[in-house]
């Protein structure tokens, strides 16, 4: 009873209801499956780490336990950019991440976190659950023994901490900033310095100088790391992450080994916490922006000149690295196609009612 009423509030948009009417053997039903979460966040922190924590609590209460996760957060079993390779070797059944740290197994992971002057997060789940784009993510992943699921989106990021102020192109010139992924190459191509850094090494990065500038995520989590405390001037808008999806890494081995209904229950749980996470950090930002004004901090434009030439060089990357390989080609095109696609919608709908609210 208890099981039918979470997921009755839950609502009938993810078709959950048809979760019970998914056969079991008596068996089956009394195999427990323990499993390990390992995750790129300190543990519990607000919006992805909890987000970790809502994905593994709901996948025990929709299995009734017969799926029992425990989270570990980075750190905690391994360091934070070995998730990818930890899940892949069955070291733990799921991993919590985003895509574009596993750029060095292949450019084409890049395409499923977030892509600078791409889609937004609204766009970036129509293109994965209604482009194509989630089979070739499952396409790419299969070759790593694993198996991806959109679980969360931050929506659309700041871009960034700086101790000076941005005026021009020149002063990016060896600028060193924390900016993974697709960002990273576009700073390095207009002159900057990109840095990979885990979430929990920012701050003092920042605040010893080891680093000039940093992205992280927007207010609700900028606030969390306390990033005011180290630079002065916040920029917008967040150009190299319009709509990052979050990602759920799943040992392929360990899900095959689930019944059916076990896995649609996995599966599922992946979709409601994407969306739940969207919501979550929607409902945040504004609050936790409002507390960032009160701290003496500078919010600043980024100069039109400056998102001009960063446009222009992101495109030229995407070319560049779609012919890496065949598959990332696939991965481009399709992504590309979408884009061009679904933008002229979402020009006449969201950003023309935005223009006029």
């Amino acid at each position: 009873m208890k099981r039918r009423s979470f997921i009755k509030s839950l609502g009938s948009s993810f078709a959950l209801a048809s979760i019970l009417n998914i056969k079991s053997s008596h068996a089956e039903e009394k195999t427990q499956f323990k499993w390990k979460m390992v995750t790129s966040w300190p543990k519990n922190f607000p919006g992805l780490g909890v987000g970790a924590e809502n994905l593994a609590n709901l996948i025990n209460i929709l299995s009734n336990n017969r799926i029992k996760i425990k989270v570990f957060g980075s750190n905690e079993l391994i360091p934070p950019l070995e998730v990818f390779d930890f899940v892949s070797k069955g070291g733990a059944e799921l991993g919590h991440s985003g895509a574009y740290y596993w750029k060095g197994k292949s450019p084409g992971c890049q395409f499923f976190s977030s892509v600078p002057f791409g889609l937004n997060a609204q766009e970036m789940n129509a293109w994965l659950y209604y482009g194509g784009g989630l089979k070739l993510w499952e396409k790419l992943y299969g070759a790593f023994n694993l198996i991806p699921r959109p679980a969360g989106n931050t929506g659309a990021q700041m871009g960034g901490w700086f101790n000076k102020e941005i005026k021009s192109l020149s002063d990016l010139q060896g600028l060193k900033m924390r900016i993974p992924g697709l960002g990273g190459e576009v700073l390095s191509r207009a002159g900057g310095v990109p840095v990979t850094l885990a979430g929990s090494e920012i701050f003092t990065a920042l605040q010893t100088g080891t680093i000039d500038a940093t992205e992280w995520v927007g207010p609700y989590n900028d606030r969390a790391f306390g990033l005011y405390k180290a630079a002065k001037y916040y920029y917008f808008p967040g150009w190299h992450e319009p709509g990052p999806t979050i990602e759920c890494l799943i040992n392929k081995t360990a899900y095959n080994t689930l019944p059916q209904d076990l896995q649609f229950i996995v599966d599922t749980a992946c979709k409601a916490i994407n969306i739940d996470m969207l919501s979550d950090y929607t409902a945040k930002n504004n609050l936790a922006l409002q507390y960032l004004k009160s701290k003496n901090i500078v919010i600043k434009e980024f100069p039109r000149e400056i998102m001009n030439k960063l446009r222009y060089i992101s495109k030229q990357v995407m070319k560049e690295i779609s012919t890496h390989d065949s598959i990332t080609k696939e991965i481009y095109v399709s992504y590309n196609n979408f884009q061009k696609n679904v933008s002229p919608w979402t020009e006449i709908s969201d950003k023309s009612f935005l223009n006029i609210r």
